[in-house]
């Protein structure tokens, strides 16, 4: 019985953070196709990217870091899908804490001197090119992170 609620709860966990996770990048994504790319847009579009990264997409990672963990204590030898899946999640983990999350304050204050001047900067622009890179690179680990979180624990059974 002990087992089985492991599960249940770590599988809840791990879907919430996943829920977390993606969506607010996905958020990320919308907000800035549909706010535009005027000086008062970009602002309120980095207030809210800031705001939901704290939120939503760093709990969700933490999350799921958590619930990977528990449910891998069932694997005696770690199977390759899960330690594919441990690099997807540790290559994320780096990309949102040292480089992500510390350039939103960053983001937001350059914004913040674009509506005060009227115009957008070339560090904005600059940053926010950064910035998307570093996203444009999660691409393919979080699909993959993804797939073998769905699959992954079928292959062996």
């Amino acid at each position: 019985m002990m087992m089985k609620n492991k599960h249940i709860w770590s599988g809840l966990l791990f879907q919430l953070g996943m829920i977390f996770y993606v969506g607010g990048i996905l958020s990320h994504i919308v907000i800035g196709a549909v706010l535009g790319n005027e000086p008062e847009a970009m602002y309120y579009m980095a207030v809210y990217k800031e705001k939901s990264a704290y939120i939503l997409i760093l709990p969700g990672l933490v999350m799921k870091v958590i619930a990977t963990v528990v449910h891998s204590f069932d694997y005696l030898i770690k199977p390759a899908w899960l330690k594919l899946n441990y690099l997807c999640m540790a290559f994320l983990t780096v990309n949102a804490v040292v480089f992500l999350v510390p350039m939103m304050p960053e983001v937001t204050q350059l914004a913040r001197e674009n509506l005060i001047l009227g115009v957008i900067s070339p560090a904005y622009k600059d940053t926010v090119t950064t910035e998307m890179w570093i996203g444009i690179s999660n691409v393919i680990p979080l699909i993959t992170m993804v797939v073998l979180s769905t699959i992954g624990p079928k292959i062996n059974k």
